[in-house]
């Protein structure tokens, strides 16, 4: 059970809001937090530090913090470390194929701009 002040918000399913979680989205760093959270077996946890993003640790949690907020991830403390996951289930269900799609965009766009470099 987690410890006093070690509780962290989420918004319910019923408010999460689509611009809150296209906002979310639109952010390099937090789409790459979603798109590795999305290429784990459904449910499945990880530690925040298995995330490795390019920015200061500082800025890591504030981009934890947009997703969490937006209904996005959901995130628990486990000991000392804070466990997250995606909230799937709950953007499928209200907004059906959304997370694909974005998802489908973004590999599309990543491969875009390699050919690019490439060629």
């Amino acid at each position: 059970m987690p410890t006093a002040g070690r509780v962290l918000d989420h918004p319910a399913r019923a408010d999460i809001r689509l611009e809150s979680v296209l906002h979310a989205l639109s952010d390099p760093a937090r789409l790459q937090v979603v798109r590795f959270l999305a290429e784990l077996p459904p449910g499945e946890e990880v530690a925040c530090s298995a995330i490795d993003l390019a920015v200061t640790k500082s800025t890591t949690t504030h981009h934890f913090r947009v997703l969490r907020e937006a209904g996005l991830i959901s995130q628990v403390y486990r000991g000392t470390a804070k466990m997250t996951a995606l909230r799937r289930a709950d953007l499928g269900a209200l907004f059906p194929g959304l997370l694909d799609a974005v998802l489908t965009a973004d590999a599309a766009q990543r491969h875009r701009s390699a050919a690019r470099q490439d060629g």
